[in-house]
C-alpha cells in the first residue's frame, strides 16, 4: 500500500512538472512603421493589419510612427470623410507629432530593429530617406536575419537607397529608371522576362477587381492557395524596376492594355503582360515578403489580402508557415471580403 502511494505520488509529481515545461512558445513580436504615406487612409490601415497579425495568435504588433508626419492625398474625393478624420480617430498613445499638410524632406528617425521578429512598413511615396546609421542599423538587421514586410505603396519609396531596392526586389516610382534595373513579368508563353527597355517605373490603371495567378504553388506562403483567385477592387501596380536579385515571383496579375492604362495620361497603356504582385526575396540571412496590394481599407478587405499578409509575415519571420487557408478565400471567379469594424480588442491593444 506505501508503496502504491509513493508511486502515485511521483506520477502526480511528474505530471506537474510536465504542466510547467510544457508552455505555450512566446510570440513573435512584430512592428509596423507608418507616418509618411501618399495614402491619406494610412493611420486606418496600419490598425487594421495590427489586428489582422494579432487574429492569427501568432503576433504581438506594436505601431511606431515617424519623426515626420504627413496624412498624404485624398485620392478619391467622393469619400465623406474629413481629410484629418483618419489621424484623429486611430491616434499613437502617449505620442506627440506634428502634421505636416505636405511631404517632409527630412528624418531624424531611429529605432532599435532587432527587439523584433518582422517589420511591417505601411510608409509610401514621398517618405523621407532615413539617416545613414539608421539605414545601415536596417541593413544589418536584415543581414542578420531580420523579416521585413513591404505593403503597396512602401515600394514608392526611396529609389535612392541602393540596399533597399535590393531588399524589395521590384519597386515603383521613387526616382526609379532604367538604371535601377529592368522591368520583370511573365510572357503569355510562361516564360520570365527581364526587360531592360528605357521607360518609367510605375504605373496602373483605375482600381478594378483583377486576378492573380499563383506561381510558386511551393512556396510556404503560397501552399494550399489556389491557382487563380479573384482580388477584390484594389490598384494593380506595373512596370515596377529593380535589382531583382534573390526574389521568387509568388504571384502575377495581368496588366490588360486597356484597364489598366491610366485615365490621366492618355500617353500610357497597360503593360499587356503578367507582372508580379506578391514577392519572396531573401537578402543575407533575412526574408522580405512584398505585396502591392492594398491600395485602400476595402482593398485590404480582401480575404485574400489579409491571408496573404497573415501567411507572408510569419513567413518574413520564421521561414515557414504553419497557418491554415480559410475556406472562404477568394475563387478564380469570386472574390471575398469580410468588413474590418474597427475591432474592440485591437484598439484596446494599440492606444
Amino acid at each position: 500500500m506505501a508503496l502504491t502511494l509513493f508511486s502515485l505520488l511521483l506520477i502526480s509529481c511528474g505530471e506537474r512538472k510536465r504542466e510547467v515545461v510544457e508552455q505555450p512558445s512566446a510570440k513573435l513580436k512584430a512592428l509596423i512603421i507608418d507616418g509618411q504615406n501618399n495614402h491619406y487612409i494610412w493611420p486606418k490601415t496600419s490598425m487594421m493589419m495590427k489586428d489582422y497579425l494579432e487574429q492569427t495568435d501568432l503576433f504581438t504588433v506594436d505601431v511606431e510612427r515617424m519623426d515626420s508626419v504627413w496624412l498624404g492625398i485624398k485620392y478619391n474625393q467622393t469619400r465623406p470623410e474629413a481629410y484629418k478624420m483618419f489621424i484623429e480617430k486611430y491616434p499613437l498613445k502617449d505620442k506627440e507629432y506634428k502634421i505636416s499638410d505636405s511631404p517632409i524632406k527630412t528624418s531624424d528617425f531611429s529605432f532599435d530593429f532587432t527587439k523584433y521578429d518582422v517589420i511591417i512598413s505601411n510608409l509610401g511615396a514621398e517618405s523621407p530617406l532615413w539617416p545613414e546609421k539608421t539605414r545601415e542599423a536596417f541593413e544589418n538587421y536584415m543581414n542578420n536575419g531580420g523579416g521585413f514586410v513591404v505593403i503597396h505603396a512602401a515600394n514608392n519609396a526611396w529609389g535612392e537607397w541602393d540596399e533597399f531596392n535590393k531588399m524589395i526586389g521590384l519597386g515603383a516610382w521613387g526616382g526609379r529608371d532604367e538604371k535601377t534595373g529592368p522591368y520583370v513579368y511573365y510572357n503569355d508563353a510562361g516564360e520570365l522576362v527581364k526587360d531592360a527597355s528605357e521607360g518609367a517605373c510605375g504605373s496602373h490603371g483605375p482600381e478594378y477587381q483583377f486576378q492573380l495567378t499563383t506561381r510558386a504553388p511551393e512556396h510556404p506562403i503560397m501552399k494550399g492557395l489556389p491557382q487563380k483567385w479573384l482580388h477584390t477592387q484594389d490598384e494593380l501596380y506595373e512596370r515596377m524596376r529593380g535589382p531583382f536579385e534573390n526574389v521568387t515571383i509568388l504571384a502575377t496579375a495581368f496588366a490588360d492594355v486597356e484597364k489598366n492604362a491610366p485615365p490621366w495620361d492618355s500617353s500610357v497603356k497597360g503593360l499587356g503582360q503578367n507582372v508580379a504582385q506578391l514577392m519572396a526575396i531573401n537578402y543575407g540571412k533575412g526574408r522580405v515578403f512584398h505585396s502591392t496590394l492594398g491600395h485602400f481599407d476595402y482593398s485590404m478587405e480582401c480575404i485574400g489580402f489579409i491571408t496573404t499578409l497573415q501567411r507572408g509575415a510569419e513567413w518574413a519571420a520564421t521561414g515557414s508557415v504553419t497557418q491554415e487557408i480559410p475556406a472562404d478565400f477568394p475563387t478564380e471567379n469570386a472574390t471575398k471580403s469580410k468588413s474590418w469594424n474597427n475591432l474592440l480588442n485591437s484598439i484596446r491593444s494599440a492606444y
